[in-house]
């Protein structure tokens, strides 16, 4: 899988993926950066204009330990989403059809989230 994300501002999006997310890029390219993630997926920052417009959520990566990774990325300033669905716990985590996750924002206003499948 190869996620394209979009965003306004190339330096500030760097910064959030890179310093909250802990990516390590991997090139430069088009004006953009690329970041290569677990089981050979990669997702790839691309400048447009169009950045946080969308109201679904962009990617989603897979984590062993859902609980342990929303923690890590609260303490780096994450801020996960609130939507006040039934099963979402006080951490922003929801429970329900065999997976755990929970939703955040990052700098452009794209929705991200972290999964854990049960």
């Amino acid at each position: 899988m190869y996620a394209y994300i979009p965003v306004k501002d190339v330096a500030r999006a760097r910064q959030f993926y890179e310093q909250k997310l802990g990516f390590k890029p991997k090139m430069e390219t088009a004006g953009g950066v690329v970041y290569d993630c677990a089981g050979g997926t990669s997702c790839f920052l691309y400048p447009t204009p169009n950045a946080g417009t969308s109201q679904a959520s962009q990617a989603f990566w897979e984590v062993a330990d859902i609980e342990s990774e929303v923690a890590e990325l609260k303490k780096r300033g994450v801020v996960f989403e609130d939507y006040k669905m039934p099963g979402q716990d006080a951490n922003g985590i929801l429970n329900e059809g065999g997976a755990k996750a929970a939703w955040f924002k990052d700098t452009e206003g794209n929705i991200m989230a972290v999964i854990q499948s049960l």
